[in-house]
């Protein structure tokens, strides 16, 4: 009976092993994103489809090599429905009862800044690619495992700025600027830092404008901006502003010579529904179109999703993903504190170029890109490779 009992009791353990063995066969990864809800345009767009495409390329190879071991990526996610209590209930989730090996990021400024607490806690590294704000200095010292990947506003806003004051310069723009912003705290600070720039460079505001997060009707903003009679119009929206204030300009038959709208200029869906009319919009990011790892990333992601990838954070989403996997490589086990240091004092080989962060923060960026013919081209900073000259918007046809 005891030699029986023992017998059982070896056999559960065993039973126990192999069932340990078989979890580590795979990685465990999870996020939280915006599948419904006004965020869900963004996420669908820019963060969920190079998730995908990572996750297909990771496992086609076979897996991520860790310690001379490949393992195949796992998937948990949860829709957060664009609601930031829910987000951050999912990524509890997702590390106490799912108990992945890593969390990817939410999509939006406001979504990972009401993360970064969170995944400290829990000691995840955070990519949060899609977060701008001027606070990323202070917030990657507060929190080390937090990393951002698309510049500071004071950048953008350097950019705009330089871009502008060069048009001016070369005689195809006046100084005369109307300025709308939503009103959160992506376009509170956008709004705030260009607003002090342009004015330091010598631009005349002529219209400053917020408006409330999820407004439709962009009608009576844009007839007082255009009212104002300025050759820049220059707006931080989001997906659906940027496309609602496009179609509002054309309707109007407003017509700047620069159009600078912002999140959602570098989507696909933007040139395919203006086509022609795209042509010289600008809008935060872009892109260098002739680098061979762009050129091939822009192909792979239409024959894996099905459509064309955005301009601007997209190539850096996957970027930040091939990151994290040299990273869990270089380490060779799933040590995240290790994981952490190494993306944080690591060089990176990516489809961008060489990725090497500073501080917490990526510094191969663009500031500013343009529609021109197929594609949106970064044209800010002007001293970077392959930056494009920027042009004036041909008048709506």
């Amino acid at each position: 009976m005891k030699f029986n009992r023992f017998v059982l009791l070896a056999g559960l353990a065993f039973a126990g092993l192999c069932t340990a063995a078989q979890a580590q066969d795979t990685l465990k990864i999870g996020w939280a994103i915006s599948k419904t809800g006004p965020f869900a345009a963004g996420a669908a767009v820019t963060t969920l489809p190079n998730y995908q495409v990572w996750v297909k390329d990771v496992n086609d190879a076979g897996g991520i090599n860790v310690g001379g071991k490949k393992m195949k990526i796992e998937v948990i996610e949860y829709d957060d429905r664009s609601n930031s209590e829910e987000m951050i209930k999912a990524v509890e989730r997702l590390a106490t009862q799912d108990k992945v090996d890593f969390i990817l990021p939410p999509w939006s400024t406001g979504m990972n800044l009401a993360a970064a607490p969170i995944f400290n806690k829990l000691g995840y590294p955070q990519l949060a690619v899609t977060a701008n704000t001027n606070q990323a200095p202070q917030l990657t010292k507060r929190w080390p495992n937090l990393t951002f990947w698309l510049g500071l506003p004071s950048e953008i806003t350097d950019g705009i700025v330089e871009t502008f004051s060069k048009m001016n310069k070369d005689g195809k723009i006046n100084k005369k600027v109307a300025m709308i912003a939503v009103a959160d705290q992506f376009g509170i600070e956008l709004s705030t830092a260009t607003r002090e720039g342009l004015k330091k460079a010598g631009f005349d505001i002529v219209y400053d404008k917020s408006y409330p997060f999820g407004t439709q009707d962009m009608q009576p903003v844009l007839k007082d901006a255009q009212a104002a009679n300025p050759d820049v119009l220059l707006a931080f929206s989001y997906p659906p502003d940027t496309f609602a204030i496009t179609d509002t300009a054309k309707v109007l038959a407003f017509n700047p010579k620069v159009l600078f709208v912002g999140v959602g200029t570098a989507f696909p869906g933007y040139k395919g529904k203006f086509q022609a009319g795209a042509e010289g919009v600008m809008g935060i990011g872009g892109s260098d179109a002739n680098l061979p790892g762009i050129k091939w990333y822009i192909q792979h992601h239409k024959e894996v999703i099905g459509r064309e990838p955005d301009r601007w954070a997209s190539p850096i989403t996957y970027a930040s993903l091939q990151v994290l996997q040299q990273a869990i490589e270089r380490v060779g086990k799933v040590d995240r504190a290790a994981i952490i240091k190494e993306i944080n004092t690591g060089s990176f080989e990516t489809i961008i170029g060489k990725v090497k962060l500073e501080d917490g923060q990526n510094r191969n960026i663009w500031s500013v890109g343009q529609w021109q013919g197929a594609d949106f081209f970064g044209v800010a900073p002007v001293n970077k490779a392959g930056a494009k000259a920027p042009i004036a918007k041909p008048a709506w046809q």
